[in-house]
C-alpha cells in the first residue's frame, strides 16, 4: 500500500525533525494543506508553543492580485504564519529533503467567503444558509475553485494533488460550537444537506419542476421525520421523482465543479480524489457521481471508525470502481477514542482491496499516538509485500 500522511505547513517548517519522523514512521508522500478552512491546530511536536489557530480559511501561497483582480471570490491570506508562502515554502522543503509532496487543496469549504457572498452558499429547504459551503451550482464558485486549484499548484514539484470537498457541504459539517450532535437522524441530517438555492432550483427546473414543490416536499419530509422522533432513522419518503431532480441536479453541479478543477491541475501530477460511494454524501468527502472516477488516480474513503462499516466500504468501493482507479483508506490517528489495534484495522482494509493508506495527521499526532501512526504505516508495507 502506498502511504500518505497528511500534514500542515508549519508542521514541516516549524517543528524539528519533521522529515526525520516522516520517514520513521514510514509514508511514501507527505500531502501539505496548501488551501485550508478555518482551524485550531495542535501542535505538540513545536518547542514554543501548543496550537496554531487558523482565524479563517486561507490560501497558504501567495494571493496574486493579477490571478484574481477579476474574481467574485477570492482567497484570503493567512497571517498565522511566517511568509506568504508557506505551503510552497514546505513542499521545496520536502523535494529537497527526498520526501516527494503533494497538495492538499479545500475547495467548497470556507466560511469567510460563505458569510461574505451568502447567496453563493448552501440553503436548505426552510431558506437557512449554511456559510460553511460554498453551492458547486454557483458559476462563481466553479470559477474560484478552478483558479484556487491553479493557484495552489503554480510551480511546484508535486507528487500528487488531493482534493477535498470537491463537491456541496452540507448541514452537519462542523460549525462555531455546533449544538446539533444527536438531534436529527441520518435522513434528516441528509434532507438538510440539499441544496435549495437559485441555482440549484434552476437546475430542478431544467428537469421540470417547480422549486416551491421540491422545496415544499423537502420541509414537509424533514418535519415528518422529526416529528417522529426516531434519531436513527436512516430511510425517509421523498417522492421519487424530487429524489431523482434533487441528486441529479446536485451531481452534474459537482461534474462540473470537478472538471474545471482538473482542468486547472494540468498534467503531471497524480489526482486523488475524497469522496464516499453514498451519492447523497456531503461534507470533506461528499458522494461521487458517476462519472467521478473519469480522470482522477484514487479515491479516498474516510474509514475513520474501526471495524466492519469500513472494511465493508472498501470492498464495496473496489467492485465499483475501474481497475485503474486506486482505493484509499483514511484514517485517523488523532480521533477522540483511538482505535485499539490501527495495525490490524489496516491489514483488514489492505484484505478488503484498498491500495493506499492515508494517515491523518503528522502534526497533530504528537508523541502519544506517533506509535499509531508507525502501527499503520508498518501494517501498510507488510500487506504491500504481500501484494501479488
Amino acid at each position: 500500500m502506498r502511504v500518505v500522511g497528511y500534514a500542515y505547513p508549519w508542521d514541516v517548517l516549524d517543528a524539528p525533525g519533521f522529515v526525520e519522523r516522516a520517514r520513521e514512521t514510514g509514508v511514501d508522500e507527505v500531502a501539505v494543506a496548501v488551501s485550508y478552512h478555518s482551524a485550531r491546530a495542535a501542535t505538540p511536536w513545536s518547542p514554543t508553543g501548543s496550537s496554531v489557530l487558523a482565524r479563517h480559511a486561507a490560501l497558504y501561497r501567495p494571493v496574486r492580485e493579477e490571478a484574481w483582480r477579476a474574481a467574485a471570490l477570492r482567497p484570503a491570506a493567512a497571517d498565522w504564519v511566517a511568509g506568504p508562502d508557506s505551503a510552497g515554502d514546505a513542499v521545496r522543503a520536502l523535494n529537497a529533503a527526498g520526501m516527494p509532496a503533494a497538495a492538499w487543496i479545500v475547495l467548497t469549504h470556507n466560511s469567510r467567503l460563505g458569510t461574505a457572498f451568502p447567496h453563493l452558499a448552501v440553503r436548505n429547504c426552510f431558506g437557512e444558509g449554511y456559510p460553511w459551503a460554498l453551492c458547486p451550482a454557483q458559476p462563481e464558485v466553479r470559477a474560484y475553485a478552478a483558479t484556487l486549484t491553479a493557484e495552489c499548484v503554480a510551480g511546484l514539484d508535486l507528487a500528487s494533488v488531493v482534493l477535498e470537498a470537491c463537491g456541496p457541504l452540507g448541514a452537519v459539517h462542523q460549525h462555531q460550537h455546533e449544538k446539533t450532535d444527536g438531534v436529527w437522524s441520518p435522513a434528516v441530517a441528509r434532507l438538510l444537506s440539499v441544496c435549495c438555492c437559485p441555482a440549484c432550483a434552476a437546475g430542478w427546473a431544467g428537469s421540470g419542476a417547480r422549486a416551491e414543490d421540491v422545496r415544499g416536499a423537502l420541509r414537509t419530509e424533514v418535519r415528518r421525520l422529526m416529528d417522529g422522533g426516531d434519531l436513527l432513522a436512516a430511510r425517509d419518503e421523498l417522492p421519487a421523482a424530487v429524489r431523482a431532480t434533487v441528486l441529479a441536479t446536485r451531481q452534474r453541479s459537482t461534474d462540473r465543479l470537478r472538471r474545471g478543477v482538473l482542468a486547472a491541475v494540468g498534467a503531471g501530477a497524480r489526482i486523488v480524489l475524497h469522496g464516499s460511494l453514498d451519492p447523497w454524501e456531503t461534507g470533506a468527502l461528499p458522494g461521487l457521481t458517476p462519472a467521478a472516477a473519469a480522470g482522477v488516480d484514487a479515491v479516498v474513503l474516510q474509514n475513520w471508525t474501526p471495524g466492519a462499516v469500513g472494511v465493508d466500504a472498501v470492498t464495496h468501493a473496489r467492485r465499483s470502481l475501474p481497475p485503474t482507479v486506486a482505493v484509499g483508506s483514511y484514517v485517523t490517528a488523532v480521533a477522540a477514542q483511538a482505535v485499539p489495534d490501527m495495525a490490524s484495522y489496516v491489514t483488514d482494509l489492505a484484505g478488503a482491496g484498498a491500495d493506499e493508506l492515508h494517515l491523518y495527521h503528522l502534526g497533530l499526532a504528537g508523541p502519544g499516538r506517533h506509535r499509531d501512526l508507525r502501527a499503520a504505516a508498518r501494517a501498510a508495507r507488510t500487506a504491500r509485500r504481500r501484494s501479488p
